[in-house]
């Protein structure tokens, strides 16, 4: 669902720059109803796509996800957008991060059928099937968006064990759902020292291996997810951050150790364009420094 702007929205910006005199009566009527309005289509997206993304079915659950994260990217347009969505976020019923991992990013139950007593019964025996690929990579792709969009989603994400969830996606799943994990696991971490600390403490050796893989998108996420985590608690001399340098020399060697640790430095003058340009360079030249054999 898109946020819609109102046809008279136009005008309206052209006139409130070219009066340099205090707003009408009207005019701030008008801006206060057009305000209430974009909230309720921010609310009415919200619980349309929550509600599906709690379904018992994974393709109603792909649905509302799809539908969520579509909303999200017309939520990204505007600063007022982005500060209602924020807004929403403090409501329970209508956060999205909880839902995500009561639903989506959820750890497979065993529903082998221990008796028969729900075929003697009226109600049926409720079986919730498991999230397909698909699912985990959208759900992941949305979790990055929301903790992008509104920071306090990370504290959330923190609180259902986010890090150690995404670990094992890395561990057990396919090229695409670990490619969204790994910006996913970056989204967490900005700013949130808390997930930080248990990425440091968990997610060293399971990025060490992967960075060997054969895909070479893949390895190029990991190279720059090390590059932005070390970058990110570079300077800190607490635990576990001491230990940061010794375990990625024993998992990638002397050389690509030394060659992250310093790399992870790049671009702090530069602008978000340059700086991810450089990103990408030292990302390239880490895995350069890397023997596959």
């Amino acid at each position: 669902m898109y946020l819609k702007k109102p046809f008279w929205s136009d005008t309206l910006n052209s006139q409130s720059q070219a009066e340099a005199e205090p707003q009408s009566p009207v005019l701030e009527l008008v801006k206060s109803l057009d305000k209430q309005r974009l909230y309720r289509e921010v609310t009415l997206a919200l619980r349309t796509g929550l509600r599906e993304a709690r379904a018992e079915f994974s393709f109603l659950r792909i649905r509302g996800l799809r539908s969520i994260l579509k909303f999200l990217r017309s939520v990204a347009e505007s600063d007022e957008t982005i500060n209602l969505f924020c807004h929403s976020q403090s409501i329970p019923e209508l956060q999205v991060v909880p839902v995500l991992f009561q639903h989506s990013l959820k750890e497979v139950e065993d529903q082998t059928v221990t008796n028969l007593g729900h075929i003697f019964t009226v109600e049926p025996m409720k079986i919730t099937s498991p999230s397909t690929d698909d699912e985990v990579a959208l759900a992941l792709r949305l979790l990055e968006g929301c903790c992008l969009l509104h920071p306090e989603s990370t504290i959330l994400a923190h609180q259902h064990k986010a890090i150690t969830f995404l670990m094992n996606i890395l561990s057990t799943r396919g090229v695409l759902e670990q490619g969204a994990c790994l910006d996913a696991l970056i989204a967490i971490m900005l700013d949130s020292s808390s997930n930080q600390m248990v990425c440091l403490r968990q997610g060293i050796e399971e990025v060490a291996l992967l960075i060997r893989d054969k895909q070479g998108n893949l390895r190029l996420k990991c190279g720059e997810f090390l590059l932005l985590l070390i970058g990110h608690v570079n300077g800190r001399e607490t635990p576990p951050m001491m230990t940061i340098h010794e375990d990625v020399r024993r998992f990638l060697g002397e050389k690509s150790a030394s060659l992250i640790w310093a790399a992870s430095q790049f671009g702090s003058t530069l602008d978000p364009e340059q700086r991810l340009t450089a990103l990408h360079i030292q990302s390239r030249r880490v895995l350069e420094s890397i023997d596959l054999y």
